[in-house]
């Protein structure tokens, strides 16, 4: 019966979605949940935003003519250097107004995104900056040598199995590791820099990976404004001298996703895990 219920459902939303008629002029993406390359759910089935599909709307709202300007709604701890960065790309890459609204959390890479926009209106309250970049993983060395269990290593190149949990780094894959890292974080640092417009004393003030609420971000320069949709309304308003009439763009979901999903078991958990699961670099 529950099946039925769902279907009945899913079928009635798409019906809908065929017919809207619901226009506007201003579009709004939301960017939501760890950052990814791919649509991949993330642990626990928490959100997940794919680059692939971000910078896909992005595209087609910058060509639309019926759209004057771009909102990013985000709400972000961050996610891969590389996504983080295609989305930035596509954002400095369009010639319409794009204005960053910050939420709750605009961290890390949804940061780097952020940063890229002509204008960031953020909430108060929120978390936002931290400009850092972390790879941790898992080293389960301990644990196998307690069981009585070998790891064999058998790589064809000195640093084939660099990571692997298997085995403890050695003091020189420490090296190469934090060299990683550290070049990453410079890329991270001289985007922030250049698309904010700061001096090397406001970069001193902020390239550690703390963060910020958002009114310290204000004062460092790292946000436009303090606010919500409204101040974000406001400032679009000035940009394209009309009323601005907001029109959600997401990729829709297929008949089986929205079935999937409304039959998915929901997890409850209180925090966020720093392990990416296919070696992609983690900025979070």
């Amino acid at each position: 019966m529950l099946l039925i219920v769902l279907i009945i459902w899913a079928v009635s939303a798409v019906i809908a979605s065929f017919f809207s008629t619901e226009t506007g002029n201003v579009s709004q993406i939301p960017i939501t949940g760890v950052i990814r390359a791919n649509s991949e759910t993330g642990y626990f089935k928490e959100k997940v935003t794919s680059s692939d599909e971000v910078v896909e709307l992005i595209e087609k709202a910058d060509k639309n003519p019926l759209i004057k300007a771009i909102i990013l709604e985000i709400n972000s701890p961050g996610g891969s250097a590389v996504a983080s960065d295609e989305i930035a790309r596509a954002v400095k890459d369009a010639e319409k107004p794009v204005v960053a609204w910050i939420r709750e959390s605009g961290a890390s890479g949804a940061y780097w995104v952020a940063s890229s926009s002509d204008y960031i209106v953020a909430n108060r309250m929120s978390i936002t900056g931290s400009i850092g970049v972390i790879s941790s993983y898992l080293e389960f060395s301990g644990l196998l040598q307690d069981y009585n269990v070998s790891y064999q290593r058998l790589v064809a190149g000195e640093h084939k199995d660099i990571g692997s949990p298997f085995r403890k780094l050695s003091d020189e894959e420490k090296e190469i590791f934090q060299e990683y890292l550290d070049k990453v974080h410079e890329f991270f640092i001289e985007s922030v820099k250049e698309n904010r417009n700061l001096s090397d004393e406001q970069v001193k003030k902020i390239r550690d990976g703390r963060f910020f609420l958002g009114a310290e971000a204000k004062e460092l320069g790292l946000v436009d404004e303090l606010g919500g949709k409204k101040e974000v309304i406001r400032y679009i308003e000035s940009r394209i001298n009309e009323t601005a009439v907001i029109k959600k763009h997401e990729k829709k979901k297929s008949f089986f996703e929205m079935i999937l999903e409304s039959s998915s078991p929901k997890t409850t958990f209180f925090g966020k895990d720093l392990i990416s699961r296919d070696n992609s670099l983690i900025i979070t």
